[in-house]
């Protein structure tokens, strides 16, 4: 049994990290339990195990009296002061029992216990060991997949990518390295879980500051970020030293830094742009090579109406106007994109041509013709790739969001 005992100490200290004194304490609680429970219902027992050789002791406490009514329970004070003199009626003592008593007890029916108590040193050993480390970029091995989340070894724990966390096109087969961002650890009643995230706009955060040493020394900053994970990431960053290019820093020689993280994120393409705390300036250089003209500016409401050539004008929304949610995101402003007209008519007039456009579309409200408009959805063919996430984030209802599509595609089929 002593030897048992001691190379599960031996395995626990050296391959789970797990300190000797509490793996003791734990065994001994658990033989204690389970022997209270079993054969010594009843008594007070009480187990000792030494760190060194695994040697097991083990006393039962027992009530002096001068009647002895329960043998498993009670000691004579005649046989009590035998082992401690100085001891009076109504007291206690404890008397050590042979370790064998307790054999079979602490070999099967205290197991399980043992293993629960295990197991839960692990899972405070991992919280304490990753707990630091949230919000930074960590290295590990997919393992497996279970029901949808890929298990990431990291060597002292498993990690879990969900599905939600995950680059939309990626894939990962078992064996395979990855990089991630440690996003969080979850208490959960099986113990904590290590949340990992690839999608998380911090991950090229964290990803800038590992690579570029101009971020991590302080001399730039990132002062703004908007991500569509798997598109594109805007970045605008800013130097405290005006010696330093803030883009020229985060690019490197030959785009030596910025190719090392667009490789890391599967060619997710990325946009360095000079902050400004100028939102006009900051939109001039978020939409670059697009140019925006007749900018109005709507304090009131934070949004920002201007125009673009029409050469310019995908550029400026982007596929699936990506490139005008990521820009509205950066500068923190709403933005409202039209065509610029050839004639000089005005804002007002601009509006109501764009929405002949929409109002070819049978059963689209002028309400909603009029905020589709000021999104650059100015015709049927501009609805192409449009999602119903699309017009959720541009402030539709999912409701109003589905009805527009649906009419727009019965429109489209029926003129196909």
């Amino acid at each position: 049994m002593s030897h048992e005992i001691l190379s599960v100490l031996e395995y626990m200290e050296k391959e789970k990290g797990i300190d000797r004194a509490d793996m003791i304490e734990a065994i001994s609680s658990a033989i204690a339990a389970a022997a209270q429970k079993g054969i010594a219902a009843g008594q007070d027992i009480r187990v000792e195990i030494n760190p060194k050789t695994g040697a097991l002791k083990a006393w039962s406490s027992l009530n002096v009296v001068d009647s002895v009514g329960d043998a498993e329970l009670e000691i004579h004070i005649e046989k009590a002061r035998a082992i401690q003199p100085d001891v009076e009626i109504g007291g206690a003592i404890e008397k050590e029992i042979d370790p064998a008593y307790l054999g079979r007890i602490a070999a099967q029916t205290a197991r399980q216990a043992i293993m629960q108590r295990i197991r839960q040193f692990e899972k405070d050993r991992i919280y304490d060991d990753y707990k630091d480390t949230v919000g930074d970029i960590v290295t590990g091995i997919v393992r497996r997949r279970e029901r949808g989340d890929l298990i990431i070894d990291l060597g002292k724990a498993e990690a879990i990518l969900p599905p939600r966390e995950r680059v939309q096109g990626e894939d990962y087969a078992p064996g395979e390295s990855i990089r991630c961002l440690l996003l969080k650890i979850e208490q959960t009643n099986r113990g904590p879980d290590i949340i990992l995230s690839r999608s998380n706009i911090n991950f090229v955060r964290r990803l800038f500051e590992l690579e570029v040493t101009e971020i991590a020394d302080g001399t730039v900053s990132i002062e703004a970020m908007a991500r569509e994970a798997g598109y594109r990431t805007k970045i605008a960053v800013n130097s405290s030293d005006p010696k330093v290019d803030p883009v020229g820093a985060c690019v490197g020689a030959r785009g030596a830094r910025v190719k090392t993280i667009v490789r890391e994120l599967g060619g997710e393409k990325i946009d360095i742009i000079r902050y400004h705390s100028d939102p006009i300036q900051l939109l001039e250089e978020a939409l670059s090579p697009a140019i925006p003209k007749n900018i109005k500016v709507i304090e009131a409401d934070r949004r920002i109406h201007f125009e673009v050539a029409e050469d310019d004008l995908s550029i400026a929304i982007g596929r699936r106007g990506f490139n005008a949610k990521l820009t509205s995101r950066l500068i923190g402003w709403k933005l409202d994109i039209g065509k610029e007209e050839k004639e000089a008519v005005g804002f007002d007039e601009k509006v109501a041509k764009a929405l002949k456009g929409i109002n070819m579309i049978p059963g689209i409200e002028p309400a909603i013709g009029e905020r589709l408009v000021s999104i650059g959805l100015i015709s049927p063919e501009a609805f192409e790739g449009v999602s119903v996430g699309d017009l959720v984030d541009a402030e539709f209802s999912e409701e109003e969001a589905s009805d527009v599509l649906a009419k727009v595609a019965a429109y489209l089929e029926q003129n196909a």
